[in-house]
């Protein structure tokens, strides 16, 4: 898999706002799709927002109308804007990439990729919500 380096993480109180950037190593294919996925302690990951190659946006239903995902082909990078953050949030955020891939179809039906044969994938990066 292709390195990609997630950063913006960290601690918010609920209701404030955090960008979460998703860079991947090396070239940039616009053909990527792309997605941000999230795991919380003892849950299953779940995909959260997707950008796929075609420009279409998906959202799960929890964050519609709060996140926005965008992508900068220039910077080669990905971004999650946060806004109005819940409790629930509070999860281990991993961007991925692939181009054979229609991350939106995981994304508004719940299902899950075979993360291990995804093109990109990143460590993550931890968003945590407390008062």
């Amino acid at each position: 898999q292709v390195p990609i380096v997630e950063s913006g993480g960290g601690s918010v109180q609920p209701g404030g706002s955090l960008r979460l950037s998703c860079k991947v190593s090396g070239s940039y294919s616009s053909s990527y799709s792309w997605a941000w996925f999230r795991q919380a302690p003892g849950k299953e990951r779940e995909g959260v927002a997707a950008i796929d190659h075609d420009g279409s946006i998906h959202y799960r239903n929890s964050v519609k109308g709060r996140f926005t995902i965008s992508k900068d082909a220039d910077k080669n990078t990905v971004y999650l804007q946060m806004n109005n953050v819940k409790p629930e949030d509070a999860a281990m955020y991993h961007c991925a990439a692939d181009s054979l891939i229609r991350f939106g179809y995981y994304v508004d039906t719940g299902k899950q990729p075979n993360f291990d044969d995804l093109h990109a994938w990143g460590q993550g990066t931890l968003v945590t919500v407390s008062s």
